[in-house]
């Protein structure tokens, strides 16, 4: 099972990337199913990203970020390196998406995934508002078409 997940908040420009994606990658497989691949659109909610990626055999995130780096540029990165356990909080908005990785993983064991990749694409814009700006735009096409050849392929295995 592939699962793909969007991180982001469609109320901050750039960073509704992964957002924007999901819903994307949703709308396609609701032309084309293809039953080993899950997409989900997990927003902010890290706890969530722990939750909807039990189960999977591969699990794809994509997320923005905001490291000035060129703006549009794209990481492709092992999940592994990213994972990180939390900080002791009492406020679930601080448990982001590299905590659940971890977090899963201790809690699920083999239940969770072992083979993640986190896509982040480098925002230009974090501001209120509703637009992708042109680069960032530019470069959810280029994995948005990336992820469609991933789940092309997961039909196959």
């Amino acid at each position: 099972m592939l699962t793909i997940i969007g991180c982001g908040n469609l109320n901050r420009n750039d960073d509704a990337v992964g957002v924007i994606i999901a819903q994307r990658l949703q709308q396609y497989l609701a032309q084309k199913p293809q039953p080993n691949t899950r997409v989900y659109d997990c927003g902010t909610a890290g706890m969530e990203v722990m939750f909807q990626a039990r189960g999977s055999k591969r699990l794809i995130i994509v997320d923005a970020s905001f490291t000035s780096s060129e703006p549009g540029a794209i990481f492709k990165v092992p999940g592994k390196e990213l994972e990180a356990l939390p900080e002791p909080s009492y406020n679930l908005h601080d448990f982001r998406w590299d905590h659940a990785l971890a977090a899963g993983r201790k809690i699920f064991e083999d239940d969770f995934p072992l083979e993640v990749t986190v896509y982040l694409i480098e925002a230009a814009n974090l501001d209120f508002g509703l637009e992708l700006s042109p680069v960032v735009q530019h470069s959810a096409d280029l994995v948005f078409a990336e992820l469609i050849t991933i789940v092309n392929q997961n039909v196959l295995t």
